[in-house]
């Protein structure tokens, strides 16, 4: 259900993106009424007994699309519309990067000094870690999603910045040694957070208030530092529970249940904001109202490894392509928010997807939206993402019991016990369901997504001298190096 859709013209300043252009040139059209009812199509799933989103489309300069559409909180009916504030996780990050190179242009900061110059209190972990470690993922810190998770943390429960740093300042090792590898790390834009704090004497929310969000007149956006604030027109977050009936009839038959949102991890997350007021902060790559064209430039700059290689990722920006248009934007998820703001380059076309449930699929439609901008565009082909699972491993459980028992890992304050069920090993946690893990050859485990992993995760059990278990190193893609000690 479209609530309401607005056209208006503003002319623009543009700016010379040259780090994200492309050559290839695309073309395009704007069909005006036809162009309208086919975006509305995109979202013609979402009505008031749905969850929904809310969208904008900005071509040129001209906001020719905006929208809600479902229901921003099931209990009482009510209408998603632009001014229906979401929080949009981790597209947040983009405005802490753009905060630190604020203080860059202004000499209060320099993006590869020795980030514990800022942060003595960080524990010191030998290779210096610098601000622009941060902003890249190139730090090596332990991203805190998953590490909480593996310490039976979840996402519903109260997670507060302090926590976050707490839990930073218990770690003992990184993921990699600083500059020479890729991990994303939602920590480490919380300790970027921390560093802004410190360098400007205010907190971050009141910084990014009086230095972003109102010169450019935003002024239903804030960074939460209270999971128990009240906020007028804000979105509740739902997930898909399940469906009536054995032939569900989306959306009539689905059956959606809140999830709670008690994160305040500014920085990382935690920004609430609705379309109209995200309108503005797009626009702003094009005129850099704030922050002047040299700085809204550097946004764009890919990080760089030790090693000479380029990283896709930018300043809060993730550096991609589309169908032949070079792209910069970011996603975002927590809880049941899902988010994703894209910009096409070659053909000037932003686009903004803020949802309120978990399969809104918000990126997919985003693109759907994209499609009716380009003629004759090549199709995309969809990368095969199955990878071949080595051979599943099965042991008797004479040779699993070797491995059962209670492991701890004292950074994290967590313990795990390892059992076998129906013939599985398998990892139990106080506040989680069990998660089997699966041999893949001599004392290497991998294990599913479950609670606490990606999919892509090991355990790799360590012996001693005389061949009996010690504890085991946890290892995904954003924490690794983490180490179980058996008790």
């Amino acid at each position: 259900m479209r609530i309401s859709a607005t056209i208006f013209s503003l002319a623009t300043v543009m700016l010379l993106i040259s780090t994200c252009a492309v050559e290839k040139e695309i073309t395009y059209q704007i069909v005006g009424g036809p162009r309208e009812s086919s975006i509305d199509d995109i979202f013609s799933d979402l009505t008031l007994l749905t969850p929904g989103a809310a969208v904008a489309v900005v071509k040129e300069g001209e906001v020719i699309h905006r929208a809600g559409y479902g229901s921003a909180h099931l209990d009482h009916g009510v209408a998603i519309h632009p001014n229906t504030i979401f929080d949009i996780a981790s597209i947040s990050k983009q405005f802490a990067a753009f905060s630190a190179l604020l203080l860059v242009d202004e000499g209060k900061l320099e993006l590869d000094e020795d980030v514990r110059l800022y942060v003595p209190e960080l524990p010191d972990f030998g290779p210096v870690i610098t601000t622009r470690n941060l902003i890249h993922h190139t730090s090596g810190i332990r991203d805190w999603v998953q590490s909480m998770a593996v310490g039976g943390v979840e996402y519903g429960d109260v997670i507060s910045f302090e926590m976050i740093l707490r839990m930073l300042e218990n770690q003992t090792g990184l993921n990699f040694s600083p500059g020479t590898d890729y991990a994303y790390s939602n920590t480490g834009y919380n300790l970027l957070t921390l560093v802004i704090e410190r360098v400007s004497n205010q907190g971050f929310r009141e910084f990014a208030e009086q230095r972003i969000f109102a010169p450019l007149e935003m002024h239903d956006t804030h960074f939460s530092d209270n999971h128990n604030e009240i906020i007028p027109d804000r979105a509740e977050s739902y997930v898909l529970a399940g469906t009536r009936g054995s032939i569900a009839r989306y959306p009539n038959d689905a059956i959606f249940e809140r999830r709670a949102n008690q994160l305040t991890a500014m920085g990382s997350s935690s920004l609430h904001t609705t379309i109209n007021d995200f309108i503005k902060w797009m626009r702003n790559y094009q005129t850099a109202t704030i922050g002047g064209s040299s700085l809204v430039r550097q946004m764009f700059q890919r990080g760089l490894l030790s090693n000479g290689d380029t990283l896709d990722y930018a300043y809060g920006l993730s550096i991609s392509d589309y169908k032949g248009s070079s792209t910069f934007g970011h996603s975002g998820s927590w809880v049941g928010f899902r988010s994703n703001f894209v910009h096409l380059n070659d053909l000037d076309l932003s686009i903004a997807v803020f949802c309120n449930f978990s399969t809104c699929d918000p990126q997919g439609r985003a693109f759907r939206i994209a499609d009716l901008f380009i003629e004759h565009a090549p199709s995309k082909e969809s990368a095969d993402l199955r990878s071949e699972n080595p051979e599943e491993s099965y042991m008797k459980n004479a040779q699993l019991e070797q491995y059962i028992g209670v492991f701890r890992n004292y950074e994290l304050d967590t313990t795990f016990h390892l059992a076998i069920s129906e013939g599985n090993l398998i990892v139990e946690h106080w506040r989680n369901r069990p998660v089997q893990l699966i041999s893949q050859g001599g004392d290497i485990f991998s294990f599913g997504t479950g609670w606490f992993g990606s999919g892509q995760g090991r355990i790799t059990f360590n012996r001693s001298a005389s061949g009996e278990i010690r504890g085991f190193s946890f290892n995904d893609i954003r924490v690794r190096n983490l180490y179980f000690e058996k008790k």
